[in-house]
């Protein structure tokens, strides 16, 4: 019965296949558990696995296509689906939407004590349709401090409502949350099926630089975004930098003033986020070439300038004169050997 079912439900699910055989055995022996901990990699199926397990929920392991609809549109009066925010001008704005909205991206988003609340005001509420009120938390680990303290007192006391949390950092949960709720581990994708994903999803084949893929570590979700990041980039921008990433003799030869030059660019044509995502990818072709163990704590640093809010352009031009530096020295001890 268990072979039979599954496929239904969780058809479109590739390649997590532990994760599928206990959802099942949850909806087909009729013992769900209050809570439930969706813990993996992001962009390997998750949030995915959460929609087909609550439609199970609401309508049994066969599921139904009108809900499966109603889910997926966020549109089910039993269902309420919380992520990150942002504070901007005085509201909270859903990461889902702050690009869209202007908002400022540099300090990541938070699930906060407001939210927290509306979930435990949600679930004492009386369903309409579902055997209990549904809750998805997505990104559960950027929950503020008074956030994770409120939603523990909720998992106290659960009541006839299922509350998923989707995580892909679970040691920064409390442990009294993690004990709390029933744990569903997912997987990274071996490239077979991360390719069946990528053409479920109707992406288009591209010729991604190796430092995507390996970026994305057997996450189609991640390579999407990625992909979408390096095609916003100014190809200038990127050649510049790959040039100097070529090895150290490279950024060691680079003048001052190609250098300032470079900084005033990225300051300038990107935006917060776009300047972090840059220097995750120039972090991991530098080390390629480089293997500076220097070099990669002063692009740390960099990034904690970047989060700390310090000027944007002063904190790169500062950064890439002393990469230079430390490049030069490197060359130099190695020559010197």
């Amino acid at each position: 019965m268990a072979t039979a079912t599954a496929p239904g439900l969780f058809a479109d699910l590739i390649g997590q296949a532990q994760a599928v055989e206990l959802l099942m055995a949850s909806l087909q022996q009729a013992r769900v558990a209050p809570a439930y901990l969706l813990a993996g990699p992001h962009g390997v199926g998750r949030r995915l696995a959460a929609l087909r397990f609550l439609e199970g929920v609401i309508a049994g392991p066969a599921g139904d296509a009108g809900i499966r609809r109603r889910l997926a549109a966020g549109n089910h009066p039993d269902l309420l689906w919380v992520e990150p925010t942002y504070q901007h001008q005085g509201r909270l704005v859903p990461a889902s939407l702050a690009q869209a909205e202007g908002v400022n991206r540099r300090t990541p988003p938070q699930v906060r004590l407001e939210q927290i609340r509306e979930v435990s005001r949600f679930l004492a509420r009386r369903p309409v349709e579902a055997p209990g009120c549904l809750v998805v938390i997505e990104a559960a680990e950027a929950m503020a401090e008074a956030a994770a303290n409120a939603l523990l007192k909720t998992l106290e006391e659960p009541g006839d409502g299922v509350l998923l949390l989707i995580c892909s950092a679970p040691e920064q949960l409390l442990p009294t949350i993690r004990s709390r709720c029933q744990s569903v581990r997912f997987g990274r994708l071996e490239s077979a099926a991360l390719e069946q994903v990528l053409a479920r999803a109707g992406a288009e084949p591209s010729a991604d630089p190796p430092e995507l893929l390996e970026l994305a570590a057997g996450s189609p979700g991640a390579l999407l975004e990625h992909r979408q990041q390096w095609q916003q980039l100014p190809e200038s921008l990127t050649a510049a930098l790959q040039q100097l990433a070529a090895g150290r003799a490279a950024l060691a030869a680079s003048s001052p003033l190609e250098l300032l030059t470079l900084a005033s660019t990225i300051a300038a044509e990107l935006e917060g986020e776009q300047q972090l995502w840059l220097l995750q990818w120039w972090q991991l072709l530098l080390w390629r070439h480089c293997g500076n163990q220097e070099i990669l704590d002063r692009l740390n640093r960099l990034r904690g300038h970047l989060l700390a809010y310090v000027q944007p352009r002063l904190a790169w031009e500062v950064a890439l004169l002393d990469l230079a530096q430390l490049a030069l020295a490197d060359s130099e001890r190695s020559r010197a050997s």
